[in-house]
């Protein structure tokens, strides 16, 4: 797969079917987050990758209401940094920048291995770091859902998200985001 089929062909599904997970994909996903730029290299990303059934049930704990699709994960990857791990500029702090960069990657890897890649927002943090050993010090930035895209369109989701499993949710123009010379 070329990248611009990666970068189109990445999407955020919630329709998800079992995969099974292996120590080599996980190596795969994890070498292709290392590969990231960041502030002097500092590379400040740390990722649990939780597949093993026990381990991935007290992670799905953690879920917020809303995210109960992700509970078919086959896999969940708890993203996190901490602030001193990198560069800090005047008043420019870089670690969830870096992380970002990293975290996508991961996505883009995800994809290449026809795997589902869909990071979410609605989490308890401390259910996260106590099940995965995260320390205190630690920003849990995101968790990442693993699976395979289901043929169907499951019944559990709402209605919108049933919408966004058919077509790719409308993209800003560019004109919106994107500037010459100047912001305007």
């Amino acid at each position: 797969m070329k990248l611009q089929e990666a970068i189109e062909a990445r999407r955020a599904f919630r329709s998800l079917a079992p995969v099974t997970i292996t120590e080599t994909m996980v190596s795969e996903l994890a070498k292709a987050a290392s590969l990231a730029p960041s502030c002097y290299n500092n590379q400040p990303w740390r990722f649990v990758f939780v597949y093993e059934p026990g381990k991935l049930d007290e992670v799905k704990k953690a879920l917020a209401k809303g995210n109960e699709w992700a509970l078919k994960a086959s896999m969940i990857i708890a993203v996190f940094s901490k602030e001193k791990d990198d560069c800090v500029l005047k008043n420019r702090i870089y670690h969830h920048f870096d992380t970002g960069m990293a975290t996508a990657l991961l996505l883009l890897k995800a994809t290449e291995l026809g795997l589902v890649a869909h990071p979410i927002a609605g989490y308890d943090e401390e259910v996260v770091k106590k099940t995965c050993a995260i320390p205190d010090e630690f920003t849990v930035i995101t968790l990442i859902i693993i699976g395979k895209k289901d043929s169907i369109i499951h019944d559990d989701l709402t209605e919108w998200q049933k919408e966004s499993e058919k077509s790719r949710p409308p993209r800003k123009p560019l004109e919106e985001f994107a500037f010459h010379n100047v912001y305007k």
